[in-house]
């Protein structure tokens, strides 16, 4: 155990790795007690559905098998035929009965902890065969807990027998005045209300047994604040290999970041320690948007493959923090700077457009909305 090994209290509820790992093992949580009553009940709803059907069908195999015709006592070997009929229509006259039961006894396991096989569970163990460790289980307190279930139901259905067989007793020691088929039909009647009334017995059992499994197998399946650490690092991954597999991955979005800004219209510098590359569609609807942003020595590379490309370096500090700060790569401008970049995109444009001996003033310095005003 986990708690005795190194002295830690579990604490903590079970992961679903933990629930699924013991679910393989074959632990879950399993009420014997529900499995008995729906078994009994059942069966009580067998012989009440059945009851009929059986009888006349019990009567008819009775006749055959105990009043041969002149044919079996002529023909001897006849005999394990006809026998062999007998047992097939006994067969097929309990097949319904069997068919409720084991449905019953599966359903039991199926409202718990659903229906599993655990090649693990059933496989063979060498420790299983230690007695020392088999006085263990039985003398822990579990064992004593299930020993004291036994007895308390054996007691209780005991008494329960006890009081239907007084309340039938005199109908009981009366069946030697009926004929066969009355006989049979009361006895039938006597048996199925016995069964109701002991599964009400049960009833109580198990709806005692069942929360208390449920709680036992979640305290069993509880873990220690250790062992959810150690789970979270195998799942997750250690953190000095997130830390790596984290650096991988800007390593990668920067390259594709960079490989974007031969395509950016402007380039918006801080002028040293930001660069904000910014792409516009002239025929579509949105805004601009960002292609690559960068600080110090990525600022420095936006700049250099800027220049590389021909595209436009515009140094305008406070457009450059304001974009830089709150619009990430991909996404549109924020609607206050719509202005601000479409004076820097309309002197970028007429650059273009003008030849190289054409005069094209510099704008003003472009003023930010006040809710920017963190980046002047």
């Amino acid at each position: 155990m986990a708690e005795e090994q190194t002295g830690q209290e579990r604490s903590e509820q079970p992961t679903a790795k933990r629930l699924t790992e013991a679910r393989k093992k074959g632990q879950v949580a399993r009420s014997r007690e529900l499995n008995t009553l729906l078994v009994m009940l059942a069966s009580a709803i067998a012989l009440w559905i059945l009851s009929g059907p059986a009888i006349s069908g019990i009567t008819t195999i009775m006749s055959d098998a105990l009043s041969p015709t002149g044919d079996l006592l002529k023909q001897p070997e006849l005999v394990p035929a006809h026998l062999m009929g007998v047992m097939i229509s006994a067969l097929v006259l309990i097949a319904p009965f069997l068919l409720l039961t084991v449905v019953a006894a599966l359903a039991g396991p199926a409202v718990m902890g659903g229906l599993l096989f655990s090649p693990e569970a059933v496989a063979f163990k060498l420790e299983k065969l230690d007695p020392i460790k088999g006085l263990g289980r039985i003398f822990s307190t579990k064992g004593l807990i299930e020993l004291v279930k036994a007895l308390l139901k054996f007691f209780l259905v005991l008494g329960v027998a006890v009081l239907v067989y007084k309340y039938f007793e005199r109908e009981v020691m009366a069946l030697i005045t009926f004929d066969v088929m009355d006989g049979i039909a009361r006895s039938g009647s006597m048996i199925m209300l016995a069964l109701v009334l002991l599964s009400a017995t049960l009833a109580l059992i198990a709806a005692i047994d069942v929360p208390f499994q449920l709680w036992s197998h979640n305290k069993q399946m509880r873990m220690t604040k250790q062992e959810v650490k150690d789970e979270s690092k195998d799942t997750d991954g250690r953190p000095e290999v997130k830390a790596r597999i984290k650096q991988l991955q800007r390593e990668v979005s920067q390259r594709r970041m960079l490989q974007d800004v031969p395509d950016a219209d402007v380039v918006i510098t801080n002028p040293t320690h930001f660069s904000v590359a910014l792409k516009y569609d002239q025929e579509g609807s949105g805004a601009p948007r960002i292609v690559a942003k960068g600080q110090d020595l990525i600022a420095l590379q936006i700049r250099s493959i800027a220049i590389q490309h021909d595209v436009a370096i515009y140094e305008e500090p406070p457009l450059a923090r304001a974009l830089y700060g709150t619009t990430e790569i991909g996404e549109e401008i924020p609607g206050p700077l719509f202005l601000a970049v479409a004076r820097v995109l309309a002197y970028v444009f007429h650059l273009r457009r003008s030849s190289p001996t054409d005069y094209i003033p510099r704008p003003q310095s472009v003023e930010l909305p006040s809710e920017f005003a963190e980046y002047l």
